[in-house]
């Protein structure tokens, strides 16, 4: 019988279990996007996941959305990154490295450029950035011959990504980002071949998945999802239509795996399940919703046809959160106040569960 402590074999990797900590921004990088001890210390506590997705890592100075993030762009970065990914290995760990371009979710006080995006539409809502929190600006569209080199920037940071020590990397395919944005029929309202009908707004995706398998194979490659989802103001008409093509043309590439977020009902992502023929990763809530992934939230997808399950904001608060659901024990809480606020207090401050007599 197949349960969250089952092992699985992941393309060059066997997993000791199907518990994945997915990608969450903490915004505790230094000054020129570097890695620090202390993101060294935070990976290396969890190391027990099966696998942990990063935080989002710019590929590119213009795709960096919120202040405070790392990057896989320059030599810096990448030997920044070296203590981290070895301080995970050292602790028996696997992780990938997830590479977000934020598009037009960004602002010049924190790039210095304008934002870019499909499209000249502002995303909805307020970016953060060095002073505080700021409208969202008009992104600049991007001409038909700058996309390619946007789509390739993801294959660039993968480069990096395996040369600072990763053991692969997951593009940012969701929640309202460039790649998320491309695939909106509001937030893209491109007439050339990257703009428009089902095909050609997948086309930045499938271009950005190959440049990167190209670069360091499929079995170092995964895409995070958020099909139907409503961040920072897209929207996706003809969802099931929208991501069934989308995996299709994806399936070709052998890529290692697909993540899959709750912003579907769950008819729309099992038929998606169904489509898409390769590992498959779950993230069984909504992100940032009301309810953290429990282990029974996990068991249901197991049951589903799910390979992998991830969980966000319990890995927060519990390091060991991989003993705490093998034991039943208790999921301790978070403090959501120290999220993004920077240092180690509510980042190395959580302890493993304490058993008493």
């Amino acid at each position: 019988m197949t349960t969250l402590f089952t092992g699985y074999r992941l393309g060059d990797l066997m997993l000791p279990n199907r518990v994945v900590m997915a990608p969450m921004t903490r915004v505790r990088a230094a000054a020129g996007g570097l890695a620090t001890p202390s993101m060294a210390a935070y990976y290396a506590q969890r190391a027990t996941a099966g696998l942990i997705v990063s935080e989002g890592v710019q590929p590119s100075v213009i795709g960096q959305s919120n202040p405070g993030t790392p990057g896989l762009h320059t030599d810096e970065q990448v030997a920044a990154w070296r203590p981290v990914t070895a301080a995970v290995h050292a602790n028996g760990g696997r992780i990938f490295a997830q590479l977000m371009h934020g598009g037009r979710v960004s602002h010049p006080d924190t790039t210095g450029m304008r934002p870019v995006g499909p499209s000249a539409v502002a995303a909805v809502g307020e970016v953060f950035t060095p002073t505080g929190p700021q409208p969202a600006p008009v992104p600049r569209a991007l001409g038909t011959a700058e996309v390619a080199e946007h789509a390739g920037s993801y294959a660039l940071a993968a480069r990096r990504a395996v040369d600072a020590g990763f053991d692969g990397v997951e593009l940012h395919g969701a929640n309202g980002y460039l790649i998320s944005q491309f695939l909106s029929s509001n937030a893209n309202l491109r007439t050339d071949g990257y703009g428009g009908s089902v095909a050609h707004r997948i086309r930045f995706a499938v271009e950005a998945a190959a440049a990167t398998v190209q670069a360091v194979g499929g079995a170092r490659t995964g895409i995070r999802l958020s099909p139907g989802s409503t961040f920072w103001g897209v929207e996706e008409s003809d969802v099931p239509e929208l991501y069934t093509a989308l995996l299709t043309e994806l399936s070709g590439l052998g890529l290692a795996y697909v993540h899959l977020e709750a912003t579907a009902g769950q008819e729309t992502l099992v038929a998606l399940r169904r489509a898409w023929p390769g590992t498959l990763i779950m993230n069984p809530v909504l992100p940032m919703g009301p309810k953290q992934t429990g282990r029974d939230d996990a068991e249901h997808w197991l049951g589903l046809g799910a390979d992998l399950i991830s969980f966000g904001r319990a890995f927060i608060a519990n390091p060991d959160l991989v003993e705490r659901l093998r034991g039943g024990l208790p999921i301790a809480p978070v403090d959501e106040a120290t999220y993004y606020q920077g240092g180690d207090a509510g980042y190395l401050t959580y302890a493993a569960h304490q058993y008493t007599a």
